[in-house]
């Protein structure tokens, strides 16, 4: 393939997880592409390069944005976390991902680590969200394996895990009348 084919070449600088990635890229290559073939972060999925699927979510400059519709070019100069990144230095889960964890919001894991950025984003947004706004905040992340309800009693569990450890509230209290992980309201059916 030529030159004029492939497209030209330009030089990108970012921070990844923390760490400065530098790299001479094809100007038309994208940015999840970057991140699997260029820094070896594969968490970050390509699942349907269409942004409708939600799998190569990552966070750029704290948002989460859909990394097959961001070129690696377009990043450079910012800030980017995949769940590689979420971690703390001691390897201790993010409060999401903790969630995630313990209230079975996984089957086979592949939409997983856009689910979770995505929900990192989202209650940085909204802190204290209902279960209404969780499920619409996620509604651009496809899960083919669950029914979005233990991936919605996480995030739920996550904002409150992450409001108590900032003192905004009591360890146990639910916020705004939210049901308690794995409960249900009289009536309400599964999803």
């Amino acid at each position: 393939m030529d030159r004029d084919q492939r497209g030209s070449l330009v030089k990108v600088m970012m921070r990844v997880n923390g760490a400065e990635v530098s790299a001479d890229v094809e100007d038309r290559m994208l940015l999840v592409h970057f991140l699997r073939e260029v820094t070896g972060l594969t968490a970050t999925n390509v699942g349907c390069d269409t942004t409708s699927c939600g799998a190569c979510t990552v966070l750029l400059d704290g948002e989460s944005v859909k990394s097959c519709t961001v070129l690696a070019a377009q990043a450079d100069g910012h800030d980017l976390v995949t769940a590689e990144g979420l971690a703390g230095p001691d390897g201790e889960l993010h409060p999401v991902q903790r969630a995630f964890r313990s209230e079975h919001g996984l089957q086979c894991g592949f939409c997983t680590p856009g689910m979770v950025l995505a929900s990192v984003s989202l209650l940085r947004e909204n802190p204290q969200p209902t279960e209404e706004q969780v499920r619409m905040g996620l509604e651009g992340n496809l899960c083919r394996c669950t029914g979005y309800h233990n991936i919605v009693r996480a995030v739920l569990a996550a904002a409150e895990d992450l409001a108590a450890e900032s003192g905004e509230l009591a360890p146990g209290e639910l916020a705004s009348g939210e049901l308690a992980s794995g409960e249900l309201a009289a009536g309400e059916v599964a999803r």
